[in-house]
C-alpha cells in the first residue's frame, strides 16, 4: 500500500490523495490531551512485533525526485519512519488555543465581518509522550533499524535528560541492553526517570561534552551502537515524523514554530513540511545564551559556541549537528532568539492559560510569540507552535515561576532606606498594605551596601497585580518622600521620573 502522505508539489501547489484529505478533515477537531497507558506500552515487545517494525516498506513511493538527495534524508525516509514507528507511538494532540491567539494577536484573532480569516495559534503537545518529549520519535526509529546482532551488543547514548529517557524506555521495550552517560549536574528527576526504564546510568563530568566522551569510550570498548541525540540520519528521519503528523492533523497550517538545539527536530520537521508544501514557513527559536545554529548560519558551516547556563537546558548545545545544519540551512526560513526571562514568562503563561507544564526549551516558541520576535505577514493566519518537552525539575520550576512573575510585574523586590528607629518599618508596611500589596518576605540590612550610620535598609518582596500596580507603588512612595528603589527589575517598565 502506498503511503497516504505521498504528495507531489508542482509550482508550489499541493496535491493530495482523497484519502489524505479525508484523514486530515477527520483530525481537525481537538484530539485528547492525554491517553491512558495500556499494559503493552509498559512491557517489552515480542520478537515477532520487532520484525514487523523492521520490515522495509517494499512498495513505498520513492520521493527522491521530489526532494534533493544531498542531505542524507528524504521525504521517503521520513514516510518510512512514520509507518515504522506507528506501532509504538501514539500521535500527540494538536489543539487550537483561543486564549493565546487573543493574547498575542488581539482583535486579529477575533472573527468579524471585516476579518473573516482570523489568526489562530495551534499548540502541538509533544510533552504528552510517555517520556515527556519529542525525542521518542528519533530514538524509536534508530532502535527499530538495528540488526539482531546490533541489538544483542546493546546501545549507548549521552544526554542530560530527554534523549536519555527516550532511548532507555524504547530499548527496554525492544529488549536491548542500554547504557546512558549523563553529566553529574543533570536534574535528579531526569536521572531517576532514565533509571526507571532499566538503563544503566553513568554519571560523569559537569557537562554534555564529558558525557559524550565517556559514551564514545564505552561504544568502542563494548562494541555498542551509539544513539546520537540529533546528528544521525535515522534520528532525523524519526523526528521528521512530527512534520508528517502535523500535515495529517491540520494541512491548512501556514507557519510552524519549533525550538532549535542540535537541530534534529527542526531539520526533520522542516524537510518533511517543505517537501509537502514549500509555502509553509518554518521558524526556529534558540536560547539567547546558546545561539549555535545562528552562529553556524552566519559562518556558513557548523561552529562551536561557548557553553552558557540557561533554563532552556534541553537546547543548550555547543556543537550543532553537521548533518542537521545542511538541512536547516536550506529548509528553515528564519531563526530568532529569546532570553531566560522571556522563556520563564512563557512557561508561566502555559501553566496559567493552557494548564500544561512545559520545560524551558519546549516553551521557546511561545516565548518568541509573546515578545513579538517573529514578523508575520498578512497571509500567515494559522500558526502552530511545537511544545517539544515537559520534563522539568521541581526546583527549577519554582525558580522559573518566580522569574515569570517578576517579568510579568507580579513579583517585586523593594529596597527602602529609613531611619533605624521604632515605627519606620510599620510606616512602610502600612503604606504597602493600603496599596493592596502582599508582603512575602522582609529582611533588614545595616552593615552592607553603603547603608548610612543610623539608618537601615529594609528589603521587601511583594506580590503585585502587574506593572500598573508597581507604578502606583512607585508614585505613592515617591510622594511619601521615602528613599527607595526596585531591585533586579527592568526599570523601563515602571516608574515616573520627572
Amino acid at each position: 500500500m502506498k503511503s497516504t502522505l505521498h504528495r507531489v508539489c508542482i509550482n508550489g501547489s499541493l496535491r493530495a490523495s482523497n484519502l489524505l484529505w479525508k484523514r486530515a478533515y477527520s483530525t481537525l477537531e481537538p484530539l485528547p490531551t492525554a491517553h491512558i497507558l495500556t499494559p503493552e506500552e509498559l512491557t517489552p515487545l515480542s520478537e515477532k512485533k520487532i520484525e514487523l517494525i523492521q520490515k522495509p516498506l517494499a512498495d513505498s513511493v520513492d520521493t527522491r525526485t521530489i526532494v534533493d538527495n544531498d542531505y542524507g534524508v528524504t521525504l521517503n525516509c521520513i514516510e518510512e519512519a512514520h509507518e515504522r514507528i506507528r506501532f509504538l507511538l501514539k500521535p500527540t494532540p494538536i489543539q487550537y488555543s483561543p486564549l493565546l491567539s487573543q493574547d498575542i494577536f488581539g482583535k486579529e484573532a477575533l472573527p468579524s465581518k471585516t476579518n473573516k480569516s482570523p489568526r489562530q495559534i495551534f499548540l502541538k503537545y509533544e510533552n504528552k509522550h510517555m517520556t515527556g518529549s519529542f525525542k521518542e520519535r528519533g530514538a524509536i526509529n534508530k532502535l527499530a533499524l538495528l540488526s539482531a546482532e546490533e541489538r544483542s551488543r546493546g546501545v549507548v547514548a549521552s544526554s542530560a535528560g530527554n534523549h536519555a529517557q527516550a532511548v532507555s524506555y524504547h530499548a527496554m521495550r525492544m529488549g536491548v541492553d542500554c547504557t546512558i552517560c549523563m553529566p553529574e549536574t543533570a536534574p535528579l528527576s531526569k536521572i531517576n526517570g532514565t533509571k526507571r526504564y532499566g538503563a544503566k546510568v553513568v554519571l560523569v563530568g559537569n557537562n554534555l561534552d564529558d558525557a559524550y566522551v565517556e559514551a564514545s569510550r564505552i561504544m568502542k570498548e563494548e562494541g555498542r551502537t551509539f544513539v546520537h541525540p540529533y546528528n544521525d540520519f535515522d534520528v532525523i528521519s524519526g523526528q521528521g515524523t512530527l512534520g508528517l503528523e502535523l500535515m495529517e492533523q491540520n494541512p491548512y497550517l501556514d507557519t510552524v514554530i519549533c525550538p532549535v538545539g542540535g537541530g534534529g527536530l527542526i531539520a526533520g520537521t522542516a524537510l518533511a513540511i517543505k517537501s509537502i508544501n514549500p509555502r509553509i514557513k518554518v521558524i526556529g527559536v534558540e536560547a539567547e545564551a546558546m545561539q549555535g545554529m545562528i552562529a553556524s548560519k552566519q559562518a556558513k558551516k557548523p561552529v562551536v559556541v561557548p557553553f552558557q547556563t540557561t533554563i532552556a537546558d534541553g537546547i543548550a548545545v555547543k556543537n550543532v549537528g553537521e548533518k542537521t545544519f545542511k538541512i536547516i540551512d536550506k529548509y528553515v526560513d528564519d531563526i530568532v532568539t529569546v532570553n531566560d526571562g522571556e522563556i520563564a514568562q512563557a512557561v508561566l503563561t502555559l501553566l496559567e492559560r493552557e494548564k500544561t507544564m512545559c520545560e524551558g526549551a519546549g516553551a521557546t516558541g511561545i516565548a518568541a510569540m509573546l515578545t513579538n520576535k517573529i514578523n508575520f505577514t498578512a497571509s500567515q493566519k494559522r500558526i502552530c507552535v511545537v511544545l517539544s518537552g515537559g520534563n522539568i525539575d521541581v526546583g527549577l520550576l519554582r525558580e522559573i515561576i518566580d522569574r515569570g512573575l517578576v517579568n510579568d510585574g507580579r513579583l517585586a523586590r523593594l529596597r527602602v532606606v529609613v531611619p533605624d528607629v521604632p515605627g519606620n518599618l510599620a510606616r512602610v508596611l502600612t503604606s504597602l498594605a493600603e496599596m493592596r500589596c502582599n508582603v512575602r518576605e522582609v529582611e533588614h540590612e545595616r552593615a552592607f551596601r553603603n547603608v548610612p550610620v543610623g539608618k537601615t535598609a529594609t528589603i521587601v518582596t511583594l506580590q503585585t497585580r502587574g506593572w500598573d500596580h508597581i507604578d502606583q507603588v512607585y508614585k505613592e512612595l515617591t510622594n511619601m518622600k521615602f528613599e527607595f528603589s526596585f531591585e533586579g527589575m527592568p526599570e523601563h517598565k515602571y516608574g515616573v521620573k520627572e
